[in-house]
């Protein structure tokens, strides 16, 4: 089934397993939507009438499952097209993952000249008046660490003045909704305390900072660690690093790229197991993502994409993925990981992590009618996507 939008009408989708974003699963389960929103739900075949009908088993087989739609923080495009070319190529990107049953997407945007970033900025905040399904921006740079730089040009990267960011914030018009930084630069952490208090999340990454510097960036309002274990100290019996301070700070949500690349199954699962409830699954995808392999460019960085990974062509670093997130949903299965806590990192988890958890992410009466149908070996069989957030 064509992924839809409903902002008018009614419909039932019934006799499916229905996982929702707190982890809850329902078996045999219906929702009702009205105008773009959930209104009602339950077991059975009470669900009265609608303007239109949906069986889930017959759709999706006997082992039919129904989940809010995914939610994706930090992806940076697809289907041959980087989010930092412009309007068409965001939308050409979100048309794949729309399809893989990612219904709002922030889109992220690679280190570039301040200049760069402010006009991108402000093409996506244009793009989030019309279009719902864009929840705004991620500037993944350029206040990076160079020794951990991964896919981003070094000679871009600088440090957090209050001016640039003032002036990147401003061109967002309250849409930038995550800053990537990483905070044991000069200047900071009081960085941290400049973007939090614009109302925008603060991510840890690409960083060289330790277990105290991460300490002091999550007192500041720091709340999302970016791709967990990638672009950052690892974990030291002596020197913990950011992953085990993120981990053990209730306030933290825990990136992480569930493609068997970036982490290894093994490592998905201890993500779930050491955070519960505050995993993000992100894709972090590039322009190949839902493409062939080939040569790409990551903003300033040239890429090559071969077997379905992507690396870059001067250092070699992994440059990105290539991942959708149905694919996440059923590596992070595969792993070990829960049904239900895995749909709950695509689903309220992210939700809640730049601030839509009152609307997206459940399957609950009052909340935005986003829902992704899947079969029983999580490929996607339909999405439906409801009514734009009220917070824009």
């Amino acid at each position: 089934m064509t992924p839809t939008t409903d902002f008018h009408g009614s419909r039932v989708v019934h006799s499916a397993r229905i996982v929702d974003g707190d982890g809850s699963i329902t078996d045999d389960g219906w929702v009702r939507f009205e105008d773009g929103r959930v209104v009602a739900r339950g077991t059975g075949d009470d669900w009265g009438t609608a303007d239109d009908v949906v069986d889930a088993s017959a759709v999706a087989g006997p082992d039919a499952v129904l989940t809010p739609g995914f939610i994706d923080i930090h992806g940076h495009g697809g289907a041959g097209a980087a989010y930092d070319d412009g309007s068409d190529a965001i939308r050409t990107g979100r048309a794949m993952h729309r399809s893989h049953g990612t219904t709002r997407a922030v889109i992220s945007l690679v280190t570039a000249t301040v200049d760069q970033l402010a006009a991108q900025v402000e093409t996506i905040a244009d793009l989030a008046q019309t279009d719902a399904e864009i929840l705004g921006s991620h500037l993944e740079g350029p206040f990076l660490d160079p020794g951990h730089h991964g896919a981003h040009e070094p000679s871009l990267l600088r440090h957090p003045d209050p001016a640039d960011i003032s002036r990147l914030l401003e061109a967002g018009r309250g849409t930038v909704r995550q800053v990537t930084l990483a905070p044991e630069l000069p200047g900071g952490i009081d960085a941290v305390r400049q973007i939090v208090a614009s109302g925008t999340a603060v991510a840890v990454g690409h960083t060289d900072a330790d277990a105290a510097i991460a300490r002091a960036a999550f007192e500041a309002g720091a709340s999302i660690l970016t791709h967990a274990f990638n672009a950052m100290n690892g974990i030291h019996h002596r020197a913990p690093g950011p992953v085990l301070i993120a981990a053990a700070d209730h306030r933290v949500v825990l990136e992480g790229i569930a493609d068997n690349i970036h982490l290894d199954p093994m490592v998905i699962k201890l993500l779930f197991d050491a955070a519960p409830g505050r995993v993000a699954l992100i894709t972090d995808s590039m322009a190949a993502a839902g493409s062939a392999d080939g040569h790409y460019d990551l903003g300033a960085v040239k890429v090559t994409v071969k077997d379905g990974i992507a690396r870059a062509d001067d250092t070699g670093s992994i440059a990105g993925s290539t991942l959708t997130q149905d694919v996440a949903l059923r590596r992070a299965v595969e792993a070990g990981v829960a049904l239900g806590e895995a749909v709950r990192a695509l689903t309220s988890t992210p939700a809640g992590a730049i601030g839509f958890g009152g609307e997206l992410g459940m399957l609950r009466p009052g909340r935005i009618a986003d829902a992704v149908l899947l079969d029983g070996d999580f490929a996607v069989r339909a999405v439906w996507i409801g009514a734009a957030p009220s917070r824009r």
